[in-house]
């Protein structure tokens, strides 16, 4: 199976049409998480999100083919930091769930990890769903509009989320169902993302709060606009019709007239751009940097997804009893690396021992970027035994066939916590 983009054509129009010469291209790399490769000419590159590619004897896996860059990594970033990127996120599920909006509510919050009984139209909620286990089997984000609730989740989760969720339904007046196949998401990430919201809207400003959604319509298509700070920036997750979602993305990228003066400060962006930003602002990603292996305890984002106040769900004993017991085995932290030398996802972690040499292995490495933010410094996620997890713990990390010294922090490498106007990544 795969799930693929509505918008190529316009990407290959505008590479075509954007003629300037790239600066920092890149080949695609294996996987998401990784760094990235090699210079190359100006055009639209692609990766394949998902699975890895099945054996001969093996069915299909399901995955997605997302933009990696438009052949110019450098602007795309610079779009983020300075301008708006617009990024296309074939990889993004769309679950629909109507129904009587009260037990709507109270059963998601019966099933979900978070607080929702305070769910109302408007609200933006972003939540575990786990087995009983206490495994993550989904990473979603909720949207409540009144009338309906959209669930935004990774699309090789769509479906399995839909079969277990409804497998919970018993006399609720609720309909759980994956339109993944119906609706299309484009995320907008960056320093003028409002503007590009308002311009589009035919709005003086917009002022979406994080932990928002809204109904707004662009050229009179509907959208849903979800407040989702991803990258350090302002940033909207944009849920519209598939059929509609170019007619959208054109408008958008038009609004670069009025909001970036024609001057490109609104442009396309593919994952590498998006990855390095996502990976300076400590925003890990589910199937990436941590999956349905892992326990809340373990993602690094505990507390923006999991409510210890609130009654039952499914999972929660699990949960429970890993507080009280203070620590899991291991944990998503943030690695600086100390030097020139860039690790790959899958990179081994080591215990750094007194006499500097190399111990036992401690974990791996799930993102790694160049930060342009730190002067580009080496930075990374990586998963690692608790007790090295601690914020100044010096390790030694598998880079370009070396083993190099890094230091372990908090997963946010940029910006500085006094600089966060809103603490709480959506």
């Amino acid at each position: 199976m795969s799930h693929q983009t509505p918008l190529e054509r316009h990407h290959e129009a505008y590479v075509k049409a954007d003629a300037s010469p790239g600066l920092m291209g890149y080949t695609a790399a294996q996987r998401p998480g990784a760094a990235v490769g090699q210079p190359l000419e100006r055009q639209v590159q692609y990766i394949n999100y998902g699975p890895r590619e099945p054996a001969a004897n093996e069915s299909p896996a399901f995955s997605c083919r997302i933009v990696a860059s438009f052949g110019d990594v450098e602007r795309e970033y610079a779009a983020i930091r300075r301008g708006a990127g617009l990024f296309d996120c074939p990889h993004h599920g769309t679950l629909l769930i109507v129904g009587n909006a009260i037990e709507r509510r109270e059963f998601l919050n019966r099933m979900l990890t978070q607080e929702l009984k305070d769910l109302a139209p408007g609200i933006a909620k972003s939540a575990f769903w786990l087995n009983r286990k206490g495994r993550i089997q989904a990473d979603l984000l909720l949207a409540e509009l009144g009338d309906r609730a959209f669930i935004d989740v990774d699309v090789h989760q769509s479906a399995s989320t839909v079969k277990t969720l409804s497998e919970f339904l018993f006399a609720e007046d609720l309909s759980i169902r994956d339109a993944s196949a119906e609706y299309h998401h484009i995320a907008v990430h960056g320093k003028l993302a409002p503007q590009v919201i308002a311009a589009a809207c035919g709005f003086d400003d917009f002022n979406l709060e994080p932990s928002r959604a809204a109904m707004i319509s662009i050229d009179g298509v509907e959208v849903v606009a979800v407040r989702r700070d991803q990258t350090g920036e302002p940033g909207f997750e944009l849920i519209v019709s598939c059929q509609l979602a170019a007619a959208v993305w054109e408008f958008l990228l038009a609004t670069d007239h009025i909001v970036g003066q024609d001057k490109h400060r609104v442009r396309p962006i593919g994952w590498f751009a998006f990855n390095i930003a996502r990976i300076e602002a400590g925003t890990p990603l589910f199937n990436i940097d941590f999956g349905p292996s892992n326990l809340p305890h373990e993602t690094g984002i505990l507390h923006d997804r999991v409510s210890f106040t609130k009654g039952c769900y499914l999972g929660q004993e699990i949960v429970a009893r890993m507080e009280s017991l203070g620590k899991p085995k291991q944990m998503l932290v943030g690695l600086k690396i100390l030097g020139d030398f860039l690790p790959v996802a899958g990179g081994q972690v080591f215990e750094q021992c007194a006499d500097q040499s190399m111990g036992q292995q401690l974990g791996l490495v799930t993102s790694s970027a160049l930060s342009p933010m730190l002067g580009a410094t080496p930075i990374a996620f990586a998963t690692v035994k608790s007790a090295y997890a601690q914020a100044g713990t010096s390790v030694l990390v598998n880079a370009e066939g070396a083993q190099v010294p890094a230091i372990v922090g908090p997963l946010r490498f940029w910006p500085a916590p006094l600089e966060v106007a809103h603490e709480r990544i959506v």
